[in-house]
């Protein structure tokens, strides 16, 4: 059963970010977008982890354009979005460019610029961005209207993804922000995580519901061989094992974003 379309012009915008790096962001955001193409919905995914993109590296795609490409004007925008496995549409970044470490008015303009021009196009748009804290990772979050905080249940990532939280909460005003646990270790360590977080952001950023600020739980992925299979083979888990329960998970999460 598909969903459908929202009309062209209303994309949902959505932020996947992390604390730290090495946490699957990029994975869960590959096959979420294959997971909400499987609904009905178009989507594109715009690699906004400037300088360290990886997202053709999960996908297997050996781009001759890239976003690096339209910011100098050496190709159109359209010339750049390429179909990717999973029925979705990707623009990816080039990596190892330093010149996209620091947040620029060139920088800054040019991305407000695109995500305008591909919004009316799509029924959603996820921003995959860098890892941290970075003035180019926050004015990408910045862009979309909702947030997916990607985690480990281990410490460094739970203290980092709270850094993170805290910095969107405070200085972007944020009142919602999504959760999602991947690599979890046994069924329902996602809602104790998230209800641990809730705790201590309710102790140093005064962030309670009464408040008007929520932590939600998107969902759990738990620690699945096929996953490590997938990645090492370059394939999106949805299209290889479809009826993984890491693959049901994200597919769960595609379900509850819709609504």
């Amino acid at each position: 059963m598909t969903t459908t379309p929202t009309p062209r012009g209303t994309a949902r915008t959505l932020a996947v970010t992390s604390g730290k790096g090495g946490v699957g962001k990029t994975f869960v955001t590959a096959n979420l977008a294959a997971a909400l193409a499987e609904r009905g919905q178009k989507v594109l995914v715009l690699d906004a982890d400037l300088g360290l993109a990886n997202l053709d590296v999960v996908l297997n795609l050996y781009p001759k354009l890239t976003l690096h490409d339209v910011f100098t004007e050496r190709c159109t925008l359209d010339d750049a979005i390429l179909p990717a496995p999973g029925g979705f549409s990707v623009l990816l970044a080039g990596s190892g460019l330093v010149e996209y470490s620091r947040l620029t008015p060139d920088v800054r303009e040019k991305l407000l610029h695109i995500l305008d021009t591909v919004k009316p196009r799509y029924d959603w748009v996820l921003l995959d961005t860098g890892a941290g804290i970075s003035d180019v990772v926050l004015y990408a979050i910045s862009l979309a209207k909702d947030v997916m905080v990607v985690a480990t249940p281990e410490p460094t990532s739970l203290t980092d993804a709270y850094a993170t939280i805290k910095v969107l909460a405070t200085q972007q005003d944020r009142r919602k922000i999504g959760l999602l646990i991947n690599q979890a270790n046994r069924a329902g360590e996602g809602k104790l995580i998230c209800g641990q977080l809730q705790q201590v952001l309710e102790r140093f950023i005064g962030a309670s519901p009464e408040k008007g600020f929520q932590l939600n739980l998107l969902g759990e992925v738990k620690s699945d061989v096929s996953v490590r299979q997938a990645v090492l083979k370059r394939q999106l888990l949805l299209e290889n094992f479809p009826g993984s329960d890491a693959a049901q998970a994200i597919k769960a999460l595609a379900t509850k974003l819709l609504g």
